[in-house]
């Protein structure tokens, strides 16, 4: 028996029954995910990510909605309000939970510390992208028009409204809860 023929699996057997190693790299620097792939060359396969919401959707694409909390997770809200859980970056509504990516996560909580209030565009880059605000508003239009979707997909009457040429709002005045930290 050769070298090769050692490490060669047989045509019939599960590639389940061979486990084998897989590095996850998670940054978003372009620079650094360069680097990873060259000290790793050659060690095991590869993923490289920009961020966990990137690998989540990697590994279970669509499963935003979950009918069915968790066990551990805690309980709808006895007074209907909608629950932001930040430890887990998940917003519930009664029985129905949705997963939420970091940003919109931010988003929403951030929108929900005053719900009445009119945030500008400006203040929402500052608290969701923890940078300077660039001219450009579309970032955080689409951030919010994902957000206004899976609000929608959880059944809440809670969405976000553009308030022309100023910012963002949300439109339920019930205070939500936000859990977790």
């Amino acid at each position: 028996m050769t070298q090769d023929d050692t490490n060669a699996t047989p045509a019939d057997t599960d590639p389940a029954e061979h486990p084998f190693s897989l590095v996850i790299g998670v940054t978003p620097s372009p620079a650094e995910r360069l680097r990873l792939t060259e000290l790793l060359d050659g060690v095991a396969p590869l993923l490289l990510v920009a961020d966990l919401d990137e690998l989540r959707e990697l590994i279970a694409p669509g499963e935003h909605v979950r009918r069915v909390p968790p066990p551990d997770a805690p309980g709808p809200a006895a007074d209907g309000a909608l629950v932001i859980d930040a430890a887990r970056s998940t917003a519930r509504w009664g029985d129905r939970e949705v997963a939420l990516t970091r940003l919109e996560r931010d988003l929403l909580t951030c929108l929900t510390t005053e719900p009445v209030r009119v945030w500008s565009y400006a203040e929402l880059h500052r608290a969701v992208w923890h940078d300077t605000p660039t001219q450009r508003r579309a970032d955080v239009q689409s951030l919010a028009k994902r957000l206004r979707r899976k609000l929608d997909e959880l059944g809440t009457g809670v969405t976000v409204v553009a308030v022309r040429g100023v910012g963002l709002r949300l439109t339920d005045h019930r205070r939500p809860r936000v859990r977790g930290g």
